[in-house]
């Protein structure tokens, strides 16, 4: 019995260390930080992690404003950094989310900050450190639950 079980985890060690596996299908000749597409092989565990909203960054500003939570660069870095230690908690990394969608908010009036949506977005993903870039939605919402939030993130990732 003990030697079946020592059989059956060294035949399973070669498939739990190969995170390339996951196929990323980049859009040729575009520099644009997503993939068109993401192939998963069968075999693997799909996480998926719950929209993630931003973190109050400026205590002195008025409880529940905008500017309590940040522009938008501010915010999409916040949410981030929260994704980013969700799954470093069950033991993964920015690098293993294949699926990304996001919710903007746009100003009453106006056009959502998509610029600073994207500089936050470049610091985790497209990196010489974190090259590995998931497929992508964005999404342009009247609101989020909470007024002042100007952006939420859900992403999908899968164990290598």
């Amino acid at each position: 019995m003990k030697k079946l079980a020592l059989a059956a985890a060294i035949l399973a060690l070669p498939v739990a260390a190969q995170a390339e596996d996951v196929v990323r299908h980049l859009t040729p000749g575009s520099t644009f930080p997503i993939a068109r597409a993401v192939e998963v092989p069968a075999g693997k565990t799909t996480v998926y992690v719950s929209g993630m909203v931003p973190k109050v960054t400026n205590e002195a500003a008025p409880k529940g404003s905008v500017e309590s939570y940040g522009d938008m660069k501010t915010q999409t870095v916040s949410v981030l950094e929260s994704i980013e230690a969700t799954l470093k908690d069950i033991d993964l990394t920015m690098g293993d989310v294949v699926k990304m969608q996001v919710y903007l908010v746009a100003p009453e009036g106006g056009a959502a900050d998509f610029k600073g949506f994207m500089e936050g977005y470049t610091q985790f993903f497209g990196t010489e450190a974190q090259p590995r870039l998931p497929a992508r939605s964005a999404m342009i919402v009247d609101a989020l639950v909470n007024p002042a939030w100007l952006v939420e993130i859900e992403v999908t990732a899968v164990r290598p």
